[in-house]
């Protein structure tokens, strides 16, 4: 639910916004200015996306996850949605998205600001009495890389011919 608080007054905002500078400059030039920056955002989705999308490959062929290009990847068509809502404020964060420094900053912020974090729970079945019971008690936020242990048992054991 706050997230969608969030998304209308950030929308409800960036359209006052629009129509308040829009008065004062008037209707062609707050035209040009929204097509403009549409334009430019194009072009600069166009250049970092080839960019991340060699590096993502390169990452690959070293037998390597590109999760980094990943994220980055997400903030592009991020920004490109951004771009294409008719808006000052959508269309300030939606350039900040494109450029790598500004992006830099922007996942920074999002990370002290802890949206980052998830907290992930262990779940593990245990046999009772009324069948199988689920019990989620561990918090894995805090961890590293480490091994991820689990069981896998068949739901069907008998032997197929071929």
């Amino acid at each position: 639910m706050p997230i969608l608080l969030f998304i209308s007054l950030f929308t409800l905002l960036d359209f006052v916004l629009l129509f308040t500078i829009g008065g004062q400059i008037g209707l062609l030039t707050t035209l040009l200015l929204v097509l403009g920056t549409g334009f430019i955002g194009l072009y600069l989705i166009r250049k970092e996306g080839v960019s991340t999308f060699a590096r993502a490959r390169q990452r690959m062929q070293m037998g390597e996850i590109p999760s980094q290009e990943l994220l980055t990847g997400a903030a592009l068509i991020f920004g490109g949605a951004l771009l294409l809502a008719p808006g000052f404020l959508s269309d300030a964060l939606g350039i900040a998205c494109l450029i790598p420094n500004a992006r830099q900053l922007l996942m920074k912020a999002l990370t002290w600001a802890g949206l980052k974090t998830a907290t992930a729970k262990q779940h593990t079945y245990q046999s009772g009495s009324s069948g199988w019971e689920q019990n989620t008690q561990r918090d894995y936020s805090n961890t590293q890389n480490g091994p991820i242990e689990g069981e896998f048992i068949s739901g069907d054991d008998t032997p197929r011919r071929r």
